[in-house]
């Protein structure tokens, strides 16, 4: 039986870690009784192992084991680069 992993897509808030990246996720939950969405953001700290990841770019993430006491994703892919001005 294959695991089903948890993965997300945000947006890089901070690298100022080595090897660690902290990602704001923004997801919409709907009020049952009312049936508005509503807007929530929650922010993962990841892994990334080569540092590749800047502020600003759309980044994908996976669960894992445990790597410190907050870290439990790493970086998967960056999906999107930022625009650097």
């Amino acid at each position: 039986m294959e695991k089903k992993t948890h993965e997300l897509v945000g947006k890089v808030v901070s690298n100022k870690g080595d090897k660690s990246i902290t990602v704001l996720v923004e997801t919409y939950k709907t009020n049952p009784i009312y049936k508005k969405r509503a807007k929530y953001s929650k922010k993962y700290t990841a892994h990334d192992e080569k540092n590749v990841a800047n502020v600003g770019d759309i980044v994908r993430i996976v669960e894992t084991r445990p790597i410190s006491k907050t870290k439990h994703f790493r970086l998967v892919e960056v999906v999107e680069k930022a625009i650097v001005l």
